[in-house]
């Protein structure tokens, strides 16, 4: 009678039984990837596998937010975590990302820094190599169009003024804005993003397409150059 109490306990207290009884809410981290991993080993439950899997360290972030930077080798190199797996967890990183933007996309206008850093916060935050954006935005400063510039070292010389509003015309953009990220989580402009910026408003003065802001995108700060002065 007892060992059969006991087993019913544990029972309960595997993860997904107890999703059922108490929601998701009630479960730890290690607990709501368990059930997404689904399975273990003969001597690593899921359970198990899955803290393995929250204690891997990217060297800039720990816990959930370094399932954005570990690769799939990584993952794999953990006993347990099939290249299946592993995939799912990096698909789990990036819907998290996707529905921090979506959520913070609701009525919104880009009107203020804070309200565009907010909206990129995740999406730049994680980015190991630097990502300079076009925002395309209409006349009430509502998003249009979201445009790759480059990838790689921001680069004043090699950011061609033409492609920016080549890109800002086809969108029918009255206003653009530029946005990057630094991987060094240090979000302070550097003299190469102050001469960008001067060189991309010079020309959307001549073009009527005024640049209304340049946000550097940190870990988890940020700053506009417009309330800097620097624009």
């Amino acid at each position: 009678m007892h060992q059969k109490s006991k087993k019913q306990k544990t029972q309960a207290d595997l993860p997904y039984e107890k999703f059922l009884r108490l929601g998701a809410e009630c479960l730890s981290e290690a607990e709501l990837l368990a059930i997404i991993l689904r399975t273990g080993t003969r001597n690593c439950p899921a359970l198990e596998l899955a803290k393995k899997v929250l204690s891997l360290s990217s060297g800039k972030e720990k816990g959930l937010n370094a399932l954005h930077h570990v690769s799939l080798p990584e993952l794999m190199s953990i006993s347990g975590i099939g290249e299946v797996k592993a995939v799912k967890i990096k698909c789990i990183a990036e819907l998290s990302k996707r529905m921090a933007m979506e959520k913070a996309s609701c009525g919104l206008r880009f009107d203020t820094p804070q309200t565009v850093a907010s909206y990129f916060m995740e999406e730049l935050r994680h980015e190991e190599k630097e990502k300079i954006l076009l925002l395309s935005l209409d006349n009430k400063l509502h998003l249009i169009e979201k445009y790759v510039l480059s990838i790689g070292t921001v680069n004043a010389s090699l950011l061609s003024p033409r492609e920016v509003f080549v890109q800002a015309v086809k969108c029918q953009a009255s206003h653009v804005m530029l946005l990057h990220n630094h991987p060094s989580g240090d979000a302070l402009p550097s003299r190469q993003d102050i001469l960008i910026t001067r060189k991309i408003k010079e020309a959307g003065e001549l073009v009527d397409i005024p640049v209304v802001d340049h946000i550097i995108i940190g870990n988890g700060s940020y700053t506009s150059l417009k309330e800097k002065g620097l624009l």
